[in-house]
């Protein structure tokens, strides 16, 4: 794959950044990809390593990446782009916002650099839409049959892309107002802008999808008509139950769960709120609690809303600092140091700190801690926390962000009404190939495996939808 001396030719050239003082200004992306001759070096650079573990254990929608990185040096986009839409039903998604796992599993990444794979990804699929390459894709035989998919986030917009093009009539059922899921409402424009989203929903739509925005099955549709009138059902609704603190003063004002003030501050973005209606930090001094992408998220949008100060504390202990390009921990996903984009435009970070209160008068005005170390716990793998003897501090805040991740699917009327079960950690149970304990009733994404990467949602939608084809063709044939 690639060119035969290409990783010994060409370094790593990663996509640029615009300016920080150009990019706080505003909510747009600032990736800079490499110019196209560049881009094909590139994908020279991906040698033929013999097992592809960037494919078989780095991708977990199991994109072709060696195939479409030869035809990318070779100069054909097209055959470039037909193996890549063969895997992912989102790459314009995945080649903006996911941590790419692939690259830290290239086999480069033993001791050198590896291909940009992420990038190439982006570039692939944005030439794609741009030459026209990408065009609905409707079934040619008509099932008869219906599928109803509740939450339009990645594992969604996948699910039921795919039962449609199986020939299945698909309705797409959303909550909140607009099609998008976490994508539209929980990653912030300067990362993922929202036309990107409209401009896949323009080939579903063309494809025969129907989308279903502003309804909340279970209450505004019961679970027994859907289940009346869908011949099968595949729950995407995510890991919609964030982790709260639960410590005094959590309830003062000022307090808030990430989500909630992401999810403002995109539709302040689109135009459907005005900055009074959302939950502001200019001027604030704003503490992030939680060291996530989600964390780094609020981080972001904190300094484009014009923050006073920004902290961002995390309970777990401090990742490696590591500043090779190798991977240190090959093939596997590396426990190091990372600085995000959004750090880089303001943020002080710090580790190992447990929040034990928060004070104030009516409102939050100030957080109190205690530092920890972990330790290892005799009889048992996980280390145990131990608390740092006099090393309480505080700090003054007026904004406070909890981005500690989710504990499971939110536990509503819809999956009550069904009579789904539930793991032992909450999510919606299945038999491993995504069937609930209802018949003709699926999961995928983070409503069943937990909060976890949008590609992974991606690969699980894709799986779910396939599965409920088949119980479909059977049950006809019966």
């Amino acid at each position: 794959m690639g060119k035969q001396t290409g990783f010994i030719e060409f370094e790593r050239k990663a996509p640029g950044y615009k300016p920080v003082e150009e990019r706080l200004k505003e909510y747009t992306e600032f990736v800079v990809l490499q110019p196209e001759e560049e881009l094909q070096r590139q994908g020279a650079r991906c040698m033929d390593c013999g097992i592809p573990f960037c494919h078989t254990s780095g991708c977990p929608v199991y994109n072709l990446i060696p195939e479409w990185n030869d035809l990318v040096y070779r100069g054909k986009w097209k055959e470039a782009y037909e193996r890549l839409e063969l895997t992912n039903n989102l790459p314009e998604i995945t080649g903006r916002i996911c941590p790419a796992p692939c690259e830290t599993s290239c086999t480069l990444a033993i001791n050198s650099a590896p291909i940009t794979i992420k990038q190439l990804e982006l570039a692939i699929i944005e030439r794609a839409f741009r030459e026209g390459w990408v065009v609905p894709r409707p079934p040619r035989f008509e099932s008869g049959k219906k599928v109803a998919v509740i939450g339009s986030g990645p594992a969604g917009l996948a699910a039921a892309q795919e039962a449609r093009r199986a020939g299945h009539q698909v309705t797409l059922f959303e909550s909140a107002d607009k099609i998008g899921g976490i994508l539209r409402y929980g990653i912030p424009d300067f990362k993922l802008e929202k036309w990107i989203i409209d401009r896949r929903l323009d080939q579903m739509k063309a494809e025969g999808v129907e989308f279903a925005a502003n309804v909340k099955i279970g209450e505004d549709l019961s679970a027994r008509y859907l289940k009346r009138m869908f011949d099968a059902i595949i729950l995407t609704m995510g890991a919609g139950e964030p982790r709260d603190l639960k410590v005094p003063g959590r309830e003062l004002d000022g307090i808030h769960f990430a989500m909630d003030f992401l999810t403002l501050n995109n539709k302040y973005v689109a135009g459907d709120l005005e900055f009074n209606q959302i939950i502001s930090a200019k001027d604030r001094n704003v503490l992030v609690i939680g060291g996530g992408d989600t964390g780094s998220d609020c981080v972001g949008t904190s300094n484009r809303h014009g923050a006073g100060k920004v902290h961002q504390f995390e309970i777990m202990p401090r990742p490696q600092d590591w500043g090779e390009t190798w991977n240190p921990q090959w093939p596997q996903w590396p426990s190091i140091l990372r600085t995000s984009s959004s750090h880089e435009e303001g943020c002080e970070r710090d580790w190992n700190i447990l929040t034990t209160h928060f004070s104030g008068d009516k409102r939050v005005e100030t957080a109190h801690f205690k530092r920890i170390e972990w330790q290892k716990s005799e009889g048992s793998p996980r280390p145990k926390m131990v608390e740092v003897p006099g090393s309480e501090f505080e700090l003054n805040v007026d904004r406070v962000f909890l981005a500690m991740g989710f504990v499971h699917v939110e536990h509503s009327k819809l999956l009550e009404d069904l009579g789904v079960e539930f793991d032992q950690r909450g999510n919606i149970m299945t038999d491993g190939k995504y069937a609930t304990s209802v018949p003709g009733v699926y999961t995928a994404g983070d409503a069943n495996i937990g909060a976890s990467l949008v590609v992974r949602a991606i690969y699980h939608g894709r799986e779910a939808a396939h599965q409920a084809d088949m119980h479909l063709k059977a049950a006809a044939t019966t």
